[in-house]
């Protein structure tokens, strides 16, 4: 039996996690060899100062990861051929008694890394030729290394968008690429067009460059194209910003037939569109993005923040060859390039497969967290909107209203945002929230939070809730 013992102040969360992830790092770099026997679940609880049953929950997470195997009588063992690159699902483990969250956190759109982890040990425990970093220790290109930028052009062409690596730059996620491609296209004092409701990192995007934002009437399918006429011809914007897949926050889907009628719209008075496209890997199926629709008027945002996780800050932004010089230079005054070790660790998943079997890990915990929400508001008054997203828009019944509503979701423990939250200028918001399915990382916690919500739901505004 092996005197194994972590050093858990490497790995954030709890305990028993921390012990799962100190154990996968220590078996991807050989610290662990197969067939080795673990310390008993007492002696290590002993030595690391944590309960019995945290080790417990601790071996069972790692048996789930196909870690670890063990016999009654024999012990906890290093399987053989066990470091996952990618997790088959999200971590299900059933919470102990009494282990129900005091909060659960529903406010962002933020995917769980479940199986990351352990990927990127395996990937970092493989990179041992010290020629191959050369390159990540020098000044990059400010798009990004020729090689990141051709896994960009390969991973973008998974999602519908074909276009070679001289059209790519890449970039630190999503809100950088948002950020250097309204500086290069805008001037302080510039009018952006957007939907009613929108992002609200855009708005404040907007709000640091000193460009004006105005928000435009919207239905179930997303941006109204007569209220992008209309603002067209009275108001001479410079760009429209628009997330037409999965919109956030209220996951309309926009039809091909509009999306064209946007275009001919923006041609017609000289707009460029800027589109957001960070969830559309969840709808491979979907309706065309406007990169592909209109490449020479579109500027394509996308990311592996929600595909992968929230701290791989690579994104790819796509733009027609006219702006790519004003872009390079855009990112060079904003911050250079991007670190090469971060755009390395991407491609280097893209290449072997990695990426691809995390973004449908994602894509297959969403359709389960969707079909709980589904059967849980069924019977409900509120009007939960069909979406495969990372979140739930809730159209809030009488008498409620949004503030209300998130005021006393809050007060069980439960955190929902408000519609006002994504409204641009001073219009009425309407009474709904948006829910993170995807930010808590069990799917019982999720549960929890959705039962809350709907128990609340058919109760009066302020009465008593008897939660169990």
């Amino acid at each position: 039996m092996t005197t194994w013992l972590p050093d858990l102040g490497r790995y954030p969360g709890p305990r028993y996690r921390a012990i799962a992830d100190a154990l996968a790092a220590d078996i991807a770099a050989g610290r662990l060899s197969v067939g080795t026997r673990l310390p008993t679940h007492r002696d290590l609880a002993y030595h690391l100062k944590v309960t019995v049953g945290t080790v417990t929950r601790a071996y069972a997470e790692a048996e789930r990861r196909g870690l670890v195997g063990g016999e009654v009588g024999r012990g906890t063992y290093v399987k053989a051929g066990t470091v996952r690159s990618a997790g088959d699902e999200w971590p299900q483990l059933p919470p102990p008694p009494g282990d129900t969250p005091a909060v659960v956190d529903m406010s962002l759109c933020t995917p769980s890394a479940a199986g990351v982890a352990e990927g990127l040990a395996v990937l970092f425990a493989g990179m041992t030729d010290p020629a191959g970093f050369a390159d990540m220790l020098e000044y990059p290109p400010h798009g990004g290394l020729p090689a990141h930028r051709e896994a960009g052009s390969r991973w973008l062409a998974r999602h519908q968008i074909s276009v070679g690596p001289e059209n790519v730059l890449v970039t630190s996620g999503a809100q950088n690429g948002m950020a250097i491609a309204f500086t290069t296209v805008t001037r302080p004092g510039d009018l952006i067009l957007t939907e009613r409701l929108t992002y609200f990192g855009m708005k404040a995007l907007t709000a640091t460059l000193g460009l004006r934002l105005e928000g435009l009437a919207m239905d179930d399918d997303g941006l109204l194209p007569d209220a992008f006429e209309s603002a067209c011809r009275q108001s001479a914007p410079k760009a429209l910003y628009t997330v037409p897949t999965l919109h956030n926050p209220t996951t309309a889907i926009m039809p091909r037939e509009r999306r064209l009628r946007i275009i001919e719209i923006a041609r017609r008075y000289g707009v460029t569109i800027v589109e957001d496209d960070v969830f559309g890997f969840l709808v491979p199926d979907g309706p065309p993005p406007f990169q592909v629709l209109a490449p020479d008027i579109t500027l394509h945002i996308s990311s592996l923040s929600k595909s992968i996780a929230p701290g791989l800050r690579i994104g790819y932004l796509v733009a027609p060859a006219r702006l790519m010089p004003r872009l390079e230079a855009t990112m060079r005054a904003l911050n250079y390039a991007v670190p090469p070790l971060m755009g390395e660790l991407a491609t280097r998943w893209i290449e072997d497969g990695s990426a691809d079997r995390f973004a449908e890990t994602q894509c297959r915990e969403c359709r389960a967290r969707h079909a709980m929400a589904a059967e849980i508001l069924r019977d409900g008054p509120a009007v939960a909107v069909p979406s495969v997203g990372q979140h739930l828009w809730l159209k809030l019944p009488e008498p409620w209203r949004r503030e209300d509503f998130v005021a006393e979701t809050r007060s069980r423990g439960i955190i929902v945002t408000g519609a006002d939250v994504f409204m641009v200028g001073r219009g009425a918001a309407p009474h709904a929230v948006r829910v993170g399915l995807s930010m808590p990382a069990r799917r019982e916690d999720v549960r929890h939070g959705l039962e809350v919500i709907a128990d609340l739901l058919c109760s009066p505004v302020g009465a008593t809730v008897s939660m169990v």
